[in-house]
Formats: C-alpha cells, sequence, structure tokens
C-alpha cells in the first residue's frame, strides 16, 4: 500500500484546496478516501471516469488496484488525458476488513431521505454527492466502473451487472463489448431498477455505468491469485483518454437476465 490508501485507512486524510503536479495535473482530495484528477487544461479531456472500489470493506483486490492507478498518477507515470474521480467507499469497513460495520452498503443508495440514519447511509450520501457534482456541467462521456470481488466463488470469475437503462433507452452493444475487452466475461442484464452505487450513476446522472465483480473476496496482500491486467489496462486507457470503438461483442463473452429473484431473510 502506497501513501493515499495508507493515509485513509489511517484516519489521516487531508482534504484540502486544490494543487497542481510539476506536470501540470490538478489534484484535490475531495474527501476521505476520495481524489478527483483533472488535466491542466480542461480541452485535453477526453471523458469524464469515475472509478469507485470498497463499498465492501473485505473486497481488496480492486483497492489494491486502485491504489495503484492513483500512485501512477501522482507520480506522473501515467499520463493524464481525462477527469478522473476515485473513490474508497466504505472506509470504516475497510479498516476492519469487514463486508460492512453497520448494513450493507451497496443497497443503500437512491434512497429516498427518511428517519432511519446510520453511518453506511450517511457515506453512500455522501458518495452520491461527490458523483453527481463531478459529472455535473461536464458534456463529455461518463463512466463508472465500481469495481467488487464476490463473497463466493463463481463460475465465471470476472462479470458485470449492467443497470436497468431509463424508459425509451436500450442496453448498449459498445459498452458491453468495452467490458470484453477490460476481461469481463459475462454481463448480467438487470431487470429491475437497484439501489447500488451504479445504479445511481447510470440513473441519474447518465453515465455507463457497472457494477463488476473480479474475483473472490481476500485480505490485503492475498490477491495475487486474481488477475487484474486486462482492468488495468483497460482503465490505464480511458485515464490516458484512448476510448476504445470496438464494433462487435466478442463470441465468448455471455449476456444473462434475471430469470427469477430469490430474496435472502437470513
Amino acid at each position: 500500500m502506497s501513501s493515499f490508501l495508507q493515509e485513509t485507512l489511517a484516519g489521516q486524510t487531508a482534504i484540502a484546496l486544490p494543487y497542481c503536479l510539476p506536470n501540470g495535473t490538478c489534484v484535490q482530495v475531495m474527501d476521505e478516501g476520495v481524489i478527483r484528477f483533472e488535466p491542466s487544461q480542461a480541452a485535453h479531456s477526453a471523458l469524464d471516469l469515475v472509478v469507485s472500489c470498497g463499498v465492501h470493506g473485505n473486497e481488496t483486490a480492486p483497492v489494491e488496484l486502485v491504489e495503484s492507478l492513483i500512485e501512477q498518477l501522482l507520480a506522473s507515470t501515467l499520463k493524464l488525458r481525462a477527469r478522473v474521480l476515485f473513490i474508497f467507499g466504505n472506509v470504516a469497513a475497510l479498516r476492519l476488513g469487514q463486508r460492512f460495520v453497520e448494513e450493507d452498503m451497496n443497497r443503500l443508495f437512491c434512497r429516498n431521505p427518511d428517519v432511519d440514519d446510520g453511518m453506511e447511509k450517511r457515506r453512500a450520501a455522501m458518495l452520491e454527492m461527490h458523483v453527481a457534482r463531478f459529472f455535473q456541467g461536464s458534456d463529455l462521456p461518463r463512466f463508472h466502473y465500481d469495481l467488487h470481488t464476490a463473497i463466493h466463488g463463481s463460475l465465471i470469475e470476472k462479470f458485470a451487472i449492467y443497470p436497468l437503462p431509463k424508459a425509451g433507452c436500450a442496453f448498449s452493444t459498445t459498452e458491453i463489448a468495452r467490458l470484453a475487452q477490460a476481461g469481463v466475461d459475462a454481463v448480467l442484464l438487470q431487470s429491475t431498477v437497484s439501489s447500488t452505487f451504479s445504479f445511481f450513476s447510470s440513473r441519474y446522472c447518465n453515465a455507463a455505468a457497472f457494477t463488476i465483480e473480479l474475483g473472490s473476496a481476500r485480505p490485503f496482500g492475498q490477491n495475487e491469485g486474481i488477475d487484474l491486467s486486462k482492468m488495468a489496462a483497460y482503465l490505464s486507457e480511458l485515464i490516458q483518454g484512448e476510448l476504445p470503438q470496438p464494433e462487435l461483442v466478442p463470441e465468448h463473452t455471455q449476456i444473462f437476465r434475471v430469470s427469477r429473484e430469490v430474496m435472502k431473510r437470513s
């Protein structure tokens, strides 16, 4: 782990005004575990990208991937040609190495205000605000990849959940083909509204947004068996302003729809 993640987990986040790296990249720590990067000139931005991880605190492989990307940008070894917002979601759960502290944060987005309150509910609402403000006023292509690992093993190790589009809109084969380039082997098309982070960005921020599962949940430092090289390469391309335009979804990519839901009560 390098400085930003270490400082976040240690409770030493320094929220401050933006500052510039020697190469002109603008950096601002927006909140605990939330950091934004922007090119030196707005005209150099090709797209707007949100990459979130750690919404579940025991899913560490994506956290290590995101921290690597942050470190490369801070060291100026990765060229920035996009506006990028990185988010470590449930910092309190990350510190404990637990899926959540009080309740599953990825069931707490898109929530109508009510009298019920809690730490993870407040954090979810704050993350919604950061994402909405990040996308506000921009007409660039918008993307949000919420990176996870699964509690239990899956026959398909890497898969994505595609939020239900707004009425009159359709699932995009181009976006599915892009996911395939990132190493995603299957896509599940949602059939109902949801309370996940990616659904919020899709429905309320008009972003191409996905929940992406990248293997099984393991503690920090024990993710050697999870190959995230294709996802890392794909995100690096986006950060550098390179937006792939694949024409077809590869034949090996499996696409599923929901047949029925089984509600877990205990």
